[in-house]
């Protein structure tokens, strides 16, 4: 097993009709676990699964029935991915099934000789499931689309090479050509395989900033290094043209001959003689900046929409919520529950400005918050005044208790700068209990997520009673921390509720580091 981390370019767009969901994959990888990963990120989506772990294995099950597309790793004791793919591609039931390469082996000379071997395309490790699923959704439209048009295809290669039978009529051909070509309001183009513009139209001189056709012939001298962003961006693009003979809708960042940068999307296709031998590209542009610039747009307002749903709730539960947006309550066995409350803050609201409340309010909570991050736990609400947190609810936690005794005290010691405008400190009066919660997500427009049960209510009763600056808890909580903690007895207290129950202050930590 290999694994790395892919550097980001820009990926190469095919445009077809939607692929259909029970498309049969075979993944070939010696790790069971890179296996279940791909398994998990594909079956979801209909996909049939074969699963082999070897290239020996892959070639019997492949020859017994053939799959739509295989995950090929390259990096397998028996006979790498590169061996696979040559047997099948020797084998004539084998040839046309496209391989996708798996590695992470993510250097352009990887690439180049994956796709020469005849692989479509390359996923690095470690996976990311929006790209599997794409490049798999991908070249499985082009395998499906490739067989249903076969014939069209044919008809096609027939009515290409008829075109090229009449081009040897070179001025009626010309003649027809430089209409189309310079009244085309597309970029219209035949470049070397070296890397130079034969011709140009009008309209492709126009998107690159030129004044003339000639003028971009001229001074582009090697489109990989002048044109394209990524210099090896034309290498990429050149790779797929020798396995497909053309591509569709290759969207690029290029420059413009002022350097400032735009997005086309390119249409290619190689140009052969009768014999088949190359002889040029050619192909069409489009300025697709306007579309890509949309797109991002779209992109960062659903992430900023993610991270408003994260901001609200817990992440696990948010995850939860977008796969599957129905009810969701989760009965815990043990988390901890912390309330807190500024003491004496609604008078203080009555006798001052709004903006000067709220501004206050927020520094407060916002050092709680910080706190909360630091040491992992979850800010469940705030009311009021109120603010409250809970251990232990988005995934079961050891030390839950220890965490919230250690946050409550860290949020009496943050509360220290905080003075009143007649120079007297706030005090926070804190209380919290552990034990069994309900907990789940209420709401269908404003989602909120919740506590409920008697460790809640218990919670709750601590910070009521409790005393301006103090934490209190039940001997209960004070019979699990006292090896880690000081406390101080408070004695027996009424509690709403529950009836008369032992309490203690929470001093401090035992040992403390100064």
């Amino acid at each position: 097993m290999d694994s790395a981390v892919a550097p980001m370019t820009t990926p190469l767009m095919l445009t077809a009709n939607n692929v259909t969901a029970s498309a049969t994959i075979l993944i070939v990888d010696d790790v069971v676990d890179n296996i279940q990963v791909l398994t998990k990120f594909l079956r979801p989506e209909g996909y049939q699964i074969r699963k082999a772990l070897s290239g020996l294995a892959a070639l019997r099950s492949a020859s017994q029935s053939p799959p739509e597309l295989l995950l090929l790793d390259v990096n397998m004791p028996d006979m790498n991915g590169y061996e696979v793919c040559e047997q099948f591609k020797q084998d004539p039931n084998l040839k046309s099934i496209p391989i996708i390469f798996v590695s992470a082996l993510n250097e352009t000379e990887n690439k180049v000789r994956g796709f020469e071997l005849g692989g479509v395309d390359y996923i690095s490790k470690p996976f990311q499931a929006a790209e599997v699923l794409a490049r798999v959704h991908t070249h499985l439209q082009l395998y499906r689309l490739q067989q249903q048009t076969e014939q069209q295809t044919r008809l096609l290669l027939d009515k290409n090479n008829q075109l090229n039978q009449e081009i040897s009529d070179r001025i009626r051909a010309e003649e027809k050509y430089r209409i189309i070509f310079e009244s085309a309001s597309e970029g219209i183009f035949q470049s070397t395989a070296a890397g130079q513009f034969i011709t140009a139209n009008p309209a492709l001189a126009d998107i690159y900033g030129y004044d003339s056709p000639d003028e971009l012939i001229r001074m582009t001298t090697d489109i990989a290094k002048q044109i394209y962003v990524q210099p090896k961006r034309r290498l990429e693009l050149i790779a797929y043209l020798n396995q497909y003979g053309k591509i569709l809708d290759a969207v690029s960042e290029v420059y413009c001959k002022d350097k400032t940068r735009i997005w086309i999307s390119e249409n290619i296709r190689e140009v052969k003689d009768s014999a088949g031998n190359f002889q040029y590209y050619e192909g069409t542009i489009q300025d697709v900046t306007e579309r890509i610039q949309f797109e991002n747009i779209l992109k960062q307002e659903r992430q900023r929409s993610e991270q408003l749903l994260l901001n609200v709730l817990p992440s696990s539960v948010a995850q939860r919520l977008k796969r599957k947006p129905d009810a969701i309550a989760d009965s815990l066995d043990s988390a901890s529950v912390l309330f807190a409350d500024i003491v004496n803050f609604t008078p203080f609201a009555a006798k001052t400005d709004p903006k000067a409340v709220v501004t206050v309010l927020n520094d407060i909570f916002s050092a709680f918050d910080a706190l909360v991050e630091r040491y992992g736990l979850e800010k469940i609400k705030t009311v009021g005044d109120a603010y409250m947190v809970a251990s232990g609810v988005s995934a079961p936690t050891e030390n839950h208790l220890e965490a919230i005794a250690i946050l409550a005290l860290a949020m009496q010691e943050v509360m220290v700068p905080f003075l009143r405008p007649d120079g007297q400190p706030f005090k926070l009066r804190i209380g919290f209990h552990s034990g069994p919660v309900i907990a789940g997500v209420i709401g269908k427009k404003t989602f909120a997520f919740d506590l409920w049960g008697h460790t809640v209510n218990l919670a709750s009763r601590m910070e009521e009673t409790s005393l301006p600056g103090r934490i209190q808890v039940s001997a209960d909580i004070h019979d699990q921390l006292h090896k880690k903690f000081r406390f101080e007895r408070r004695g027996k207290l009424p509690i709403q509720g529950i009836g008369s129950l032992e309490t203690y202050f929470l001093e401090g930590q035992i040992d403390e580091p100064t």
